[in-house]
């Protein structure tokens, strides 16, 4: 009974210890929230400041206060956006300017341009005036684009546009107290061009850029450019690898759709000329070195065969990976460009060289045939004839007699260079031959010059060739 008793005021003890340890915290907690609001009491009202104390409250956030924000002030939300100005009444003019930061790349293959620009709108919309004092105007981000109205313009025969957003989206609005609007973005545009390659690479390429209202037509909405052609504006050091930029201007037309009518379209135009020199050094001067290496082959001795056949399938081969290589880069067009036709002159010139050398060798072993058929059918008439009349060569001892003054030597130079020829005389009877010189008879030379070809080559074909290259140059320069 006396242990129960102590153990029960043990327990006693203890929950009074546990309830007095909490009681002081609780108590604390409600002190210091006590004394804070006591003190930011004493501060708004002063009486907690201390005497020369140069503040003596908070200074309001007035961008917090409700009737600052934006929207109230262009009283957005009492107006139906959705709407076009002056809905009902005549076209709302939209004026246009355009700042080309850059002409990306220009690709023949894909026939298109990119161009990076800074495109601005100009308008009057009488809904977001306000009232100012000092005749300010207030600049905006994307994040009020969304709740106005705003042109609805796109570009014509594009592939691929964007609005860049690094590092915000690069959209700015400004808005002035008597309502007018300037409404400026940054795009990056990819559009059609259609190029006459007919002429490359001595080509001039216009482009154009075409930009119109989607759904408003002339009725509701009239796109002009603000400043006429000054409203196009470039960048100085805008510069392109294989073009030279020659001039930008800009024209206004009227598109029409048989579904939905007539809308104004303004077209920014810009005129290309293309750099030559570097297809002067990729394309030209190596198909104008092999058509002439194919001419060392007229000076190389007929019978070098090893040396001759070799040079000219080499030079035959190199302008085909010459022709081959242009037009990997080009796009299938289904006209002759003018880079093919001097490819195509320099590859026939080629090929005509190693038919030369065929010609040649083929003649030559005709004229061999020939000449050891004839030396088997003439009799032998040595000694036989006049000696006063008739004198034997001595190169051709056995094959026949013939006139002094009217025969050369048989592989002697003439004229500095080897002359071949096979001269022959041929006793010739009506019924037969026999081995006795008769009193009737008929002599014929036989002449066949093989070195000629090659002759008249070394002045053929560079004559042609010059020629061609005066032409061609004259008419595509």
């Amino acid at each position: 009974m006396q242990v129960e008793t102590v153990l029960m005021l043990l327990c006693v003890w203890l929950v009074g210890t546990a309830a007095k340890m909490v009681q002081p915290r609780g108590h604390k907690l409600e002190t210091y929230k006590q004394s804070r609001t006591r003190r930011e009491t004493k501060m708004e009202g002063g009486g907690g400041q201390k005497s020369g104390s140069p503040i003596y409250k908070r200074s309001p956030d007035l961008t917090k206060n409700p009737m600052t924000k934006s929207e109230q002030l262009l009283r957005i939300d009492d107006h139906d956006f959705t709407m076009r100005p002056a809905f009902g009444g005549p076209p709302i003019p939209v004026g246009v300017d355009v700042q080309v930061e850059s002409i990306d790349t220009i690709s023949e293959v894909d026939m298109d341009f990119t161009m990076t620009l800074y495109l601005r709108h100009y308008w009057k919309d009488e809904r977001l005036s306000f009232p100012s004092t000092n005749n300010q105007s207030m600049t905006f981000d994307s994040r009020l684009v969304k709740k106005i109205w705003v042109p609805d313009m796109f570009f014509v025969h594009s592939k691929r546009s964007f609005i860049h957003d690094t590092t915000t989206d690069n959209v700015m609005l400004r808005v002035y107290p008597d309502g007018n609007v300037l409404y400026s973005l940054r795009v990056t545009v990819t559009a059609m061009c259609n190029m006459d390659l007919s002429r490359f690479p001595l080509d001039t390429q216009t482009c154009s850029l075409e930009i119109e209202s989607y759904a408003y037509t002339d009725d509701d909405l009239m796109l002009y450019w603000k400043k006429g052609n000054e409203s196009l504006n470039t960048d100085d050091r805008i510069s392109l690898s294989q073009f030279l930029i020659q001039k930008f201007h800009t024209t206004t037309k009227l598109a029409f759709y048989s579904s939905t009518g007539w809308y104004n379209r303004l077209y920014i135009h810009f005129t290309l000329r293309r750099h030559i020199f570097f297809f002067l050094l990729q394309t030209y001067f190596p198909a104008t070195l092999m058509v002439m290496l194919s001419w060392v082959s007229f000076w190389i001795d007929r019978r070098a065969v090893p040396a001759r056949v070799p040079l000219g399938i080499t030079t035959v081969l190199t302008m085909s990976t010459i022709i081959t290589g242009v037009n990997a880069s080009m796009p299938r067009v289904s006209y002759i460009k003018a880079v093919d036709i001097y490819l195509w002159v320099s590859f026939v010139f080629v090929f005509l060289s190693v038919i030369e050398y065929a010609a040649v060798n083929y003649l030559s072993t005709v004229q061999e045939r020939k000449e050891r058929k004839l030396r088997e059918r003439l009799p032998c008439t040595c000694g036989i004839g006049n000696p006063d009349d008739m004198m034997i060569d001595p190169q051709i001892t056995g094959y026949g007699s013939m006139d002094v003054n009217t025969t050369g030597n048989y592989g002697m130079p003439e004229n500095g260079g080897r002359q071949e020829q096979i001269l022959a005389q041929v006793a010739l009877n009506d019924s037969q031959i026999t081995g006795q010189v008769k009193a009737s008879r008929s002599y014929v030379n036989i002449w066949i010059d093989t070195h000629a070809i090659d002759k008249y080559s070394r002045v053929v074909f560079p004559g042609a060739y010059i020629l061609f290259n005066i032409i061609y140059w004259s008419i595509y320069s």
